[in-house]
């Protein structure tokens, strides 16, 4: 009887110092996961002061029900986890949110009743998740767009930084693309064959051989991460065309005036006055 006794406490503590050492090894996970994620730009900066191009990007894309997130839904996401030294797709997914009605279905070409067929959805928000974890930044065409559906419904909050490909990278000028280039456009500059559009995962392939293509790509990424700053164009009635062939939007970010976010490098080569605005103000 004692016997068994001793072997039961034995058998006991081992039990207590196993969940122990998995409570250690959890807590020491959660923290390189912290760690990680704090990749900031300091981490970013090499010995010699310079700043480093990010390894891993993800590129992303959406598609939607409208353009309201308040009053509309996210139908579909699609990524491209994308190796910027091999520029090599790592890995890519794609994945339906149900919903009732899709208002941009003309759009998009996506019928609401198949968002709702059965489909691993919570397995593939984790992988898109563990996606998201193992890259240095987010890539987007119209970021602020496709951000804004994140940490809605059953989509995640992504705190990672985003770049935007058709406001924040100065692509090359022998690609003789606008300054707000669409993605067919981007594609079509690079000599990708468009063959369908409006789909999430499509859009991101176009990106990524985009990126492929670009012998430069290290460059524009960290040229694109430079801090952006609100302008608005000091510029009359008659050489409007002036600012909105540089990327100035009227009546967007301030209402009545032509206004652009941009570096500071970029806006020296405004062939125009500018005027720096502070938006929080």
């Amino acid at each position: 009887m004692r016997e068994e006794q001793n072997h039961q406490k034995v058998s006991e503590q081992l039990d207590f110092l196993n969940e122990t050492t998995k409570e250690i090894a959890n807590e020491k996970e959660k923290d390189l996961g912290v760690k990680s994620s704090l990749k900031s730009r300091e981490e970013r900066v090499g010995i010699l002061g310079e700043e480093l191009p990010p390894e891993n990007i993800l590129i992303l894309d959406t598609e939607t029900t409208g353009l309201d997130n308040v009053n509309d839904d996210c139908i579909e996401v699609g990524s491209i986890l994308f190796n910027v030294k091999s520029r090599s797709v790592l890995a890519q997914q794609s994945f339906l949110l149900p919903v009732e009605i899709n208002k941009a279905e003309k759009i998009n070409k996506i019928p609401a009743e198949i968002t709702r067929l059965p489909q691993p959805l919570s397995e593939a928000i984790k992988y898109f998740e563990s996606l998201v974890r193992v890259s240095d930044l987010i890539v987007a065409h119209n970021a602020e767009f496709d951000m804004k559906w994140f940490g809605l419904n059953k989509l995640p909050q992504i705190e990672k930084q985003w770049i935007c490909s058709m406001d924040d990278i100065t692509w090359p000028a022998d690609r003789q693309l606008k300054t707000r280039p669409s993605v067919r456009d981007l594609a079509l500059a690079y000599g990708i064959p468009v063959w369908d559009a409006h789909r999430a995962l499509t859009d991101c392939i176009y990106l990524a051989e985009v990126f492929k293509r670009c012998s430069e790509l290290e460059k524009l990424l960290i040229r694109a991460l430079e801090p952006k700053v609100l302008f608005r164009a000091e510029i009359s009635y008659e050489d409007r065309l002036l600012a909105k062939n540089a990327g100035f939007r009227w009546n967007d970010a301030i209402k009545g005036a032509w206004s652009r976010k941009m570096s500071r490098r970029d806006m020296e080569k405004l062939e125009f006055p500018v005027c720096e605005v502070d938006f929080n103000a």
